[in-house]
């Protein structure tokens, strides 16, 4: 299984804080694939900066340090998170289930506004 990370899992991941227990034991699990997309890097890099939220000095090593893949935007993703029904109205969001889509991926994350749209959702 894919696992995309939304950005509140993936900081409560790091904290070890906060996952839901079936989260943190799919995200452990050798089997699944973890990813955190770039646009994660990028929301938490603002929020970051605006003293919104602590978080690593270097996101992409951290990821890579966990044993995360760290997914590219693709042209396709942003073309896809352009069409989508607007039931979720956050960009970074948008850009989560556009590539989970292509991915066929399962979003973690606690967010509700996922559920409006057709893809698996692992509370996180």
């Amino acid at each position: 299984m894919i696992l995309l990370l939304d950005a509140h899992a993936f900081l409560w991941w790091l904290r070890d804080e906060e996952l839901d227990r079936s989260a943190r034991e799919s995200i452990a699990a050798p089997a699944n694939d973890v990813l955190v997309s770039a646009a994660t890097v990028w929301e938490l890099e603002i929020k970051r900066r605006l003293g919104k939220l602590q978080a690593p000095d270097d996101l992409v090593a951290t990821i890579e340090a966990a044993g995360f893949g760290c997914l590219p935007i693709l042209g396709e993703d942003v073309v896809r998170a352009g069409r989508l029904p607007l039931h979720h109205r956050d960009p970074f969001d948008r850009m989560l289930l556009a590539q989970a889509l292509r991915l066929d991926a399962t979003i973690v994350s606690r967010d509700r506004a996922f559920h409006a749209y057709d893809i698996p959702v692992l509370r996180a």
